[in-house]
């Protein structure tokens, strides 16, 4: 292009032209991942629609309504078509709508978004990274299941889907679109168009800028939200076994576009548009939570001279503050244990003083009895000494009255004599 270049023709066939068939080879050896949530209430079909999508019967029992929260339950699968092999992964909400408080539905949704994104974040900060082989779990396509009212959106409908439009790519569709009339599910339609927009709700549009499908596409987006219908069972129409649903009053053709978009769905979602999802995910979706994380953490693109910023030293600036509120932390820490040793100490001198007034108090109480009893003692040795020597006098004056009864009978004997 400039001066100094110089163009060298072509002799022969070189063969870089077969790069886009080493490309698909490679991807075809790899295999591919796709990853859908179902969010909408217990009851739409949304188990239903996924068999019918993917023409299988995939494991699970019906959810019960008697659920006190909201859970996600993944399910994994491995699929082949051709000599294409697809992991297919598909989440669902048990119990999404059927609390009498539904504020806080949407919150267990944002969080296992949130969870995959941060697996895959921690997978890539790695110092020996497996992303080749690495089992991507992000959510590539959001169906949201909207119950076919006829009237409008409710509004778990429009704090859910608003809550999560930054992060996933929400296609909304209308499930059992067979409950309601076709001039119902026109206004109901453009009803549901009017609120999304009026509440500033990002719903994913199908790309236009490849002119290979930019028609198709362009149609398309103008048919949302979808109004499908599943089934698993075939029935015979005419020569043909087709999937439909049999009600007394006719049949309902799963795959007839004058019946349902359940074949618009499919084009858009599987057969047109599914690597744009997937590529979506990644370079939007994701992007934001990536930067958002690494905000937080303190990295920067560049500082504030407009200089590249160094990892090395956002690393160290981050230790060094780590380190600094781990001191601060730290010297609140001693500081409270001196101040509670203190109290303690002034808690153990005061208990410490009553027992020592209270041992006085005890001391002075045994003193006094103690003086009572050695009066009292002193008392009963004076009454037992006076008592002896009145006994002693008693036995004296005994003994004299004896020996002077004795000497007179001896001279009355001797007078007898």
């Amino acid at each position: 292009q400039g001066e100094g270049c110089r163009t060298v023709p072509l002799s022969g066939h070189v063969g870089f032209d077969s790069l886009p068939d080493q490309l698909v080879n490679k991807s075809v050896n790899h295999g591919f991942s796709f990853n859908i949530l179902c969010v909408g209430e217990t009851g739409l079909g949304k188990s239903t629609l996924m068999d019918t999508l993917f023409n299988t019967k995939f494991e699970g029992d019906p959810a019960s309504h008697s659920q006190p929260g909201v859970q996600l339950k993944s399910s994994t699968y491995d699929l082949q078509e051709s000599n294409v092999n697809l992991k297919l992964t598909i989440v669902s909400t048990v119990g999404f709508g059927d609390q009498i408080n539904k504020e806080d539905s949407y919150k267990p949704i944002i969080e296992f978004i949130d969870a995959q994104f941060e697996a895959y974040l921690q997978e890539e900060l790695k110092i020996k990274r497996v992303l080749h082989n690495y089992h991507d779990t992000r959510i590539h396509a959001c169906l949201y299941f909207i119950a076919p009212t006829g009237h409008s959106l409710k509004s778990l409908d429009l704090v859910t889907m608003k809550k999560l439009d930054s992060k996933v790519n929400i296609i909304p569709i209308i499930a059992k679109s067979d409950a309601i009339s076709k001039s119902e599910l026109t206004k109901f339609k453009i009803k549901i168009t009017s609120e999304l927009v009026s509440n500033g709700v990002q719903i994913y549009q199908f790309p236009t800028d490849d002119e290979s499908v930019a028609e198709i596409n362009g149609t398309m987006n103008a048919h949302l939200p979808f109004a499908v219908i599943g089934s698993t069972e075939e029935l015979k129409i005419g020569n043909k076994m087709m999937k439909a649903r049999q009600y007394p009053w006719g049949t309902v053709q799963v795959e007839n576009e004058a019946h349902c978009d359940f074949v618009k769905l499919r084009e858009m979602l599987i057969r047109v548009n599914m690597e744009d999802l997937r590529e979506q995910t990644h370079t939007r979706h994701y992007e934001l939570y990536r930067r958002c994380k690494l905000e937080e953490m303190g990295f920067k693109d560049t500082d504030p001279d407009s200089k590249p910023f160094s990892l090395q030293e956002t690393y160290e600036a981050k230790r060094n503050e780590f380190l600094g509120e781990l001191q601060k932390k730290e010297e609140a820490m001693r500081q409270m244990f001196v101040q509670r040793v203190k109290e303690k100490e002034a808690e153990l001198k005061e208990a410490e003083k009553e027992l020592h007034e209270k041992f006085d108090r005890l001391k002075r109480l045994h003193q006094d009895e103690k003086k009572k009893l050695e009066d009292k003692k002193k008392s009963l040795d004076d009454e037992v000494n006076a008592f002896k020597q009145r006994k002693t006098a008693a036995e004296l004056l005994q003994s004299q009255a004896q020996q002077a009864g004795g000497s007179q009978t001896l001279k009355r004997d001797k007078e007898r004599k």
